[in-house]
């Protein structure tokens, strides 16, 4: 069922009331450069960014820069990463990922979604997480696990494939909101709506739920 309301009113609705419940859009991945960003996304993968970060505290130390990776082993480094699901798939992008960096793009995190997804393991929503928190880029809306879910909890999105959905809530959120937007329905979802919550105990649900503007 769909209210009247347009999708630019429930985006608005959603916008402004996770704002509220999510103040800072800062990701809780935790690094110092470019490089460790990267690498604390990719290992979020289908891992919690909780267990990333209690992965990357001890591996940023024994790999202080990217010079590391280029001489790490990969038998090591995949004991190192161990904890994180799919960590041996994982650590052979990573230890690609590091070679690359360093013979096509001297060091540096390329600065464009396209070339970001060149690298072994970085497909679109890596490569958009990572522009925007690292150079401040904003090319699209990273579509995760927790902004897919919700995008249909909250009426914004009934597509099932990620491209599309992505393109419909372009056309519903300001530019100026997508990257705000991905890390806080991301952190949203963490606190305040689960995958297994009872949706009724879900603050911004039961606002869009007054106006119909859900999906069921």
């Amino acid at each position: 069922m769909q209210s009247q309301l347009s999708k630019k009113q429930r985006a608005n609705i959603v916008l402004r009331e996770l704002k509220k419940y999510v103040p800072s859009s800062k990701t809780i991945l935790e690094f110092s450069n470019h490089w460790e960003l990267l690498v604390a996304v990719m290992l979020s993968a289908q891992t919690t960014d909780k267990q990333v970060n209690v992965v990357t505290r001890t591996l940023f130390k024994k790999y202080p820069d990217l010079r590391h990776y280029l001489n790490a082993k990969a038998s090591e480094f995949e004991k190192d990463i161990s904890s994180v699901n799919y960590f041996r798939s994982k650590a052979k992008h990573l230890l690609v990922t590091a070679e690359l960096l360093h013979n096509r793009f001297n060091g540096l995190i390329p600065k464009t979604a396209k070339e970001l997804m060149t690298l072994p393991g970085v497909g679109r929503k890596t490569a958009l997480v990572v522009l925007g928190n690292a150079h401040g880029i904003v090319e699209g809306i990273a579509v995760d696990t927790h902004v897919e879910r919700l995008s249909r909890l909250f009426g914004l999105s009934a597509e099932k494939s990620v491209e599309k959905m992505e393109k419909e809530l372009r056309e519903c959120i300001p530019k100026r909101e997508w990257f705000h937007f991905t890390n806080r329905m991301i952190a949203y979802g963490r606190a305040y709506c689960p995958a297994r919550c009872l949706h009724d105990s879900c603050p911004i649900y039961n606002i869009i739920k007054k106006t119909g503007a859900v999906f069921t």
